[in-house]
């Protein structure tokens, strides 16, 4: 199993370019070829980020270009859409995904399973993928779709499953990343257990809050624009 993520939270005086070993470099674009991904994958060792997050069908090609490199591959299920597959269906994917060479994995969850209080098949759900893929697996919560106490729930439904990494949200389209929802899921992580910050995460700024605020990596495709602080108001990231 690879885990050789950055634990440590951000002191005041990183720079930019420090922020890299933090960021999972993503790219998840449909129409992006696959000259697009080995461009991807050479921009993750270039800049020293964590990770090259890219889709499953993508992961070989990326793979194949970071061997030996020490940078992670990372890949994700039950995404952008998340809660639309099986279990059976899921724990199957995540097997060939970390069989095709990923080293992490992040995943949707069954928010609507929640929501019916069907706990027990929500946490099977997690660890069915976390048995099968053998990796670091990285729960997307949704904490904005959530109630108070279904909040409470899903962490601790989702650390008794074995994740290694709560996630604040799968994408922008659910929650601008921000130091609330970190500093929630890090104040409830048990010893051991990360957070993963996620959502439109477009600037040196405000990487260094979520760091600071404890988040241990940081999910965007602006990692260049981060890096570099070349970030402006045309940036955007997932």
């Amino acid at each position: 199993m690879s885990d050789t993520t950055t634990t440590a939270t951000a002191e005041p005086t990183l720079s930019p370019a420090e922020m890299a070993p933090y960021i999972q470099h993503t790219r998840i674009d449909p129409d992006a070829t696959r000259d697009d991904m080995v461009a991807h994958a050479r921009e993750a060792v270039a800049h020293g980020f964590n990770a090259a997050m890219v889709p499953a069908s993508w992961v070989p090609v990326v793979a194949a270009e970071l061997r030996g490199t020490g940078i992670e591959v990372a890949s994700a299920l039950d995404f952008p859409t998340v809660g639309v597959m099986t279990s059976a269906g899921k724990a199957a994917e995540a097997a060939e995904i970390a069989r095709l060479g990923a080293t992490q994995l992040d995943i949707g969850v069954q928010i609507g399973w929640l929501k019916s209080g069907m706990y027990d098949e929500f946490r099977e759900d997690i660890a069915g993928v976390v048995r099968a893929s053998g990796l670091p697996v990285k729960v997307m919560l949704e904490l904005p779709l959530l109630t108070d106490a279904e909040k409470e729930a899903a962490v601790e439904l989702a650390m008794e499953a074995g994740a290694a990494y709560l996630k604040n949200a799968s994408s922008g389209q659910i929650e601008t990343a921000n130091p609330t929802s970190v500093r929630y899921l890090v104040d409830r992580a048990r010893d051991g257990v990360r957070v993963k910050a996620s959502g439109s995460i477009k600037s040196y700024r405000q990487g260094l809050e979520l760091l600071r605020a404890g988040a241990s990596l940081l999910g965007t495709s602006a990692g260049v624009a981060i890096v570099t602080d070349a970030a402006d108001d045309s940036t955007t990231s997932y």
